[in-house]
């Protein structure tokens, strides 16, 4: 890869396995606290504002310790995709984002 290459290239089109819009899930894990949560969808609501708060799922570890989220977002491209991974990713508390 050259310096100047984009990490993630445009896809055209027709070659994305995603249509969009789309609803589009994404998988957050951190911990069990609430300002893990609030930083989540702070982060969700900048690159989609339509988000709906409401519809955040939460699925405590057996331990408790762990928090995992799931957030839907309506999809409207790679680039606002990549653009919430990023943002997510760069979380402190955030362990894993799928």
């Amino acid at each position: 890869m050259t310096p100047h290459q984009p990490v993630n290239p445009a896809i055209p089109p027709q070659e994305s396995l995603i249509q969009y819009p789309s609803a589009f899930p994404i998988k957050v894990m951190g911990p069990h606290h609430e300002e893990f949560v609030a930083s989540v969808v702070s982060v969700v609501l900048q690159h989609a504002p339509d988000f709906d708060a409401a519809t955040l799922e939460r699925r405590p570890s057996s331990s408790g310790t762990y928090l995992g989220l799931t957030v839907t977002v309506t999809a409207t491209s790679r680039e606002q995709l990549d653009n919430i991974y990023r943002a997510l990713t760069g979380l402190p508390h955030v362990k894993y984002v799928l």
